[in-house]
């Protein structure tokens, strides 16, 4: 790791700590691979207000399992693509209750060959629930580390890869939230407040 790239990492663990805790609520562990297949393109906050219900509905992987695909779309409606994501879920846990024995996989491979699971949603889990050190990269992580030069990589499985090449083992978790909270509040898609950005004289992509 560069000196520049050393320099961004020590202050976003002066800025946000190395917390790792998701903003996705959930209890159980299936409950944070629903949430996330429930996250794609949409926010965190909506998820969380319909999983508050949608957890007590359906309390296990095989109330899930044995879902009407009608019923469980009108039941997650608000977060948009409801129809393939109520599928993805349906799916998915019928392979978790059958071929799992109603236990979430850890390994990267069993993950993603569930319905729904990419190795976004895979790492997700793997980091909050087996506490596998992983970078997730969701749209914030994709578009920050590009603009502070971290990876010239575009392809999120390339980047995922870059960055773990790049940064040490101990940063990998905590680098996700970091960029996501730098994305949500300062480093935003359309308008970064460069201005009020705590990296903008280490950033390359900075806008003047």
């Amino acid at each position: 790791m560069n000196k520049r790239s050393a320099e961004i990492i020590n202050r976003l663990n002066a800025e946000y700590g190395l917390f790792t805790e998701p903003t996705l609520d959930y209890e159980k562990p299936h409950e944070l691979l629903i949430a996330t297949i429930l996250s794609a393109q949409c926010t965190d906050e909506r998820v969380n207000q319909v999983t508050r219900g949608l957890f007590e509905k359906y309390p296990s992987i095989e109330a899930f399992a044995e879902a009407e695909i009608s019923e469980l779309e009108q039941d997650i409606h608000s977060v948009g693509f409801y129809h393939t994501k109520a599928l993805h879920i349906i799916e998915c846990c019928r392979r978790l209750h059958v071929d799992f024995n109603d236990e979430v996989p850890s390994s990267i491979e069993e993950l993603t060959s569930l319905s729904g699971v990419g190795r976004k949603t895979a790492n997700v889990v793997r980091t909050h629930i087996f506490h596998e050190p992983s970078v997730v990269v969701d749209t914030h992580v994709k578009r920050i580390s590009n603009r502070l030069g971290l990876t010239k990589e575009t392809d999120p499985v390339k980047i995922e890869f870059d960055l773990m090449k790049k940064l040490p083992k101990d940063q990998w978790s905590a680098i996700n939230l970091q960029l996501i909270t730098l994305g949500r509040t300062i480093c935003t898609a359309r308008k970064p407040k460069c201005g009020e950005c705590f990296l903008m004289d280490l950033c390359p992509g900075k806008k003047n």
